[in-house]
């Protein structure tokens, strides 16, 4: 009699098990659902304004990165000096200062510049004599009156100066000071100095007073319209660049705000850190873009077929990135991804299989995000 109930006992203990075991199995399922899951009314559907896409197929870039620097090129830098030396009367230029072609920048002084313009006007009034004196010379000739020696010394006195009066006047135009408005009334002490081309000022090495002499640079100019970026690149990428090719460029300081431009030139010398230099035009001039400015720059290369979602599609929570997916009505779950390359507004998605013919979450993913963190909390 006991082993009959001890039986039944056993039996009743068995069942119970096997009826409770599948109920905790639910349960926890239930819970890693939920975790991973997000479920709107539909009003927050509205608020959110949720759109989906699928993952696509389309041409897909590795983006190789390098850095470097913001160049003159040598024609663009402009040595100012003063070509026959003075004292610094005025300026107002400051490096960073903005100048046009044609402005002056500079008013120096010397009494060399009154010798100067004393010695063509003087030799003016001689050459008006000598040419008279010529003349006569030549009448007096033909009536043999006046030897031919005589009349040969004055044609070299007004070739000796007409030479004189020439120099004198290339002189006078190197020291901007125009040869055929000057006259005994408006002889000056002093020069002007312009600037030849329009840009900024990179140096100022003078202060007032100070005589410059012929050899010194009194400023540096830079002329931004080649302004360019020239960046480093290492050996075992060189083969992969080529003219032509585009750059997307940008500062530490401001990395969204991008730059394009162009390679115009590598070089074909390798330095001993194992890298080349490699120079790119800017497509458009940008006034904060400065020499010696540290730059970053991206280049696409090696296109290939792969498989992609925009931009605003992925999320990134705590290091890893994810994707929303559309799994019922006003449903969706989070799944995690691998992406690769970034360009043009899509991001490539590496393995992307388990995606594939899926409602993938474009606009309101971050607000997905944000509500799956509030839930768990």
């Amino acid at each position: 009699m006991f082993s009959k109930y001890f039986l039944y006992f056993f039996l009743l203990v068995s069942i119970a098990v096997g009826c409770t075991t599948p109920v905790k199995e639910e349960a926890t399922t239930m819970t890693a659902d939920t975790d991973s899951v997000v479920v709107l009314t539909p009003a927050q559907l509205r608020n959110a304004g949720i759109a989906t896409t699928q993952i696509t197929q389309a041409n897909t870039t590795t983006l190789l990165k390098m850095n470097g620097k913001i160049d003159v090129p040598p024609q663009n830098l402009v040595a100012v000096s003063v070509p026959m030396g003075g004292y610094l009367h005025s300026t107002k230029l400051l490096p960073g200062m903005h100048v046009n072609k044609g402005e002056v920048i500079a008013i120096i002084e010397d009494q060399q510049y009154i010798q100067l313009q004393q010695d063509y006007l003087l030799n003016q009034s001689k050459l008006h004599f000598a040419e008279l004196d010529l003349n006569r010379q030549r009448e007096l000739n033909q009536s043999k009156a006046s030897s031919d020696k005589t009349m040969q010394l004055a044609q070299a006195e007004v070739a000796m100066l007409r030479i004189q009066i020439q120099a004198l006047a290339e002189k006078l135009k190197l020291i901007n000071i125009d040869p055929n408005a000057l006259s005994a009334k408006n002889l000056s002490k002093s020069i002007a100095i312009k600037s030849n081309i329009t840009g900024f000022v990179s140096k100022v090495n003078a202060n007032i007073g100070k005589y410059i002499n012929p050899s010194e640079v009194l400023f540096e100019l830079i002329n931004p319209t080649d302004i360019h970026l020239n960046i480093r690149v290492f050996e075992k990428d060189v083969a992969r660049l080529a003219i032509g090719q585009k750059v997307l460029a940008y500062s530490n300081a401001e990395p969204e705000k991008k730059y394009h431009c162009e390679i115009i030139l590598i070089s074909k010398d390798i330095g001993a850190d194992g890298t080349t230099e490699v120079h790119c035009h800017f497509e458009h001039y940008d006034h904060e873009l400065l020499p010696g400015m540290y730059m970053n720059a991206e280049v696409a290369i090696a296109a290939s077929k792969g498989y992609t979602l925009p931009d605003e599609s992925i999320v990134n929570f705590e290091g890893k990135d994810y994707v929303f997916i559309q799994t019922g009505e006003r449903k969706y779950a989070i799944n995690p991804v691998k992406v690769g390359s970034t360009l043009d507004g899509l991001t490539e998605i590496l393995k992307p299989f388990p995606l594939m013919d899926k409602s993938i979450v474009t606009k309101g993913a971050y607000t997905l995000l944000m509500a799956l963190k509030n839930k768990e909390e």
